[in-house]
């Protein structure tokens, strides 16, 4: 039986391409000892104004917004004060199940640290019900609707953290925190004044 040598390198060729989609699909080996990845930090400082010989930041940025019961919160009101700044939504899986840490924390550094949750990217309906279900309710959240906030403190996704200064400068991390983590994050930022 006589082969055709055109059918033999058809063949071959459609063998090697399928070795190599497999090869391409197939997940690479994880090292041993993998890093846990880390959330993302930027540190973040409103733009400097030169007065004079001397460098000063300007303040905590600037925003005037309701939050969920309905109260004005301006962030004059804020100045001068260490805070927490928790940037979630209400479809967010991830930020609901971060959330009794975050709960914990603000009574953990009641009188200390203000905890304010920023809350966007949904309906204030569903964002009431998310912190109804979460127990998170007893905080003070910011009804971010269109994103400004989140926009000035350098967030792009939630959930995310912003730990402010008394100053008015603060560094933004983005993802989710273990407690030592946050207790980390706000004893070497808003605490350490």
């Amino acid at each position: 039986m006589k082969t055709d040598p055109r059918s033999f390198t058809a063949a071959a060729t459609a063998l090697v391409a399928a070795l190599g989609l497999a090869a391409c699909s197939a997940p690479e080996p994880e090292p041993e000892s993998a890093p846990e990845p880390e959330a993302s930090t930027v540190e973040q400082t409103r733009p400097e104004t030169e007065t004079g010989s001397e460098t000063v930041e300007s303040a905590l940025p600037a925003f005037d917004a309701q939050t969920l019961d309905g109260q004005g919160l301006a962030s004059t009101a804020l100045a001068g004060e260490p805070l927490v700044l928790w940037f979630w939504a209400p479809w967010c899986s991830v930020c609901r199940g971060e959330a009794s840490g975050i709960a914990e924390a603000a009574e953990r550094y009641d009188g200390q640290v203000d905890f304010i949750g920023v809350a966007g990217l949904g309906e204030v309906q569903d964002m009431h019900a998310f912190t109804t279900d979460t127990g998170t309710d007893h905080m003070t959240h910011i009804v971010d609707e269109d994103g400004t906030i989140w926009s000035d403190f350098g967030v792009v996704g939630q959930p995310a953290f912003a730990f402010v200064n008394p100053d008015g400068t603060f560094e933004t991390v983005a993802g989710t925190l273990t407690e030592d983590d946050l207790d980390a994050h706000v004893n070497a930022g808003p605490l350490a004044e």
